[in-house]
């Protein structure tokens, strides 16, 4: 059975099936060789980014690092290569090429994954978890207590139930 352009429904093969029978197999291949190097260059730009970005100018030995803001580069342009994919995938599914069109989809999907996980990750970069609060093991970032010393829990006193100061050991009370 051939989908003839611009037909949803496929003829039946004795009514000789419409011209290009192969046609959705070789346009879907020379779509695919087509998106291989744009996906490629995506690739790379991004990471020579990430390398750029890995070997920072001006960190200062002992400085503590700062959170860098969300980087949406990245995934915009993921998104944006997984926007064109869908959009030659309706394309393929419009004008009745079936095969193209379901190709179209599974890249498209897959680029939708790829963006999901570049925009995780720069979120995670943005976004980073707390530091354990000092003293910790040598080597060991942490974060100094700039809270008060009221609360006797935080302040490094060891508290039998973490009552208030008539319970530690070394309030004196």
């Amino acid at each position: 059975m051939t989908f003839p352009p611009g037909s949803r429904a496929p003829l039946p093969p004795e009514t000789g099936g419409g011209r290009g029978a192969g046609g959705g197999g070789c346009v879907a291949a020379l779509v695919l060789i087509l998106e291989i190097p744009v996906a490629l260059v995506t690739g790379v730009q991004l990471g020579l980014r990430e390398w750029a970005r890995s070997g920072a100018v001006g960190k200062k030995a002992g400085a503590v690092p700062e959170v860098p803001p969300m980087d949406w580069v990245p995934t915009l342009w993921c998104g944006a290569f997984t926007l064109g994919a869908l959009t030659v995938a309706v394309v393929f599914l419009r004008s009745a090429h079936p095969y193209a069109g379901g190709i179209q989809l599974c890249i498209a999907a897959f680029a939708l994954l790829v963006t999901l996980g570049v925009w995780n990750d720069a979120y995670d970069r943005a976004h980073p978890a707390p530091l354990p609060p000092c003293p910790t093991r040598a080597g060991v970032p942490c974060a100094e207590n700039t809270e008060g010393t009221e609360d006797p829990g935080r302040s490094g006193h060891q508290c039998r139930s973490g009552g208030d100061s008539q319970e530690c050991a070394d309030s004196g009370g």
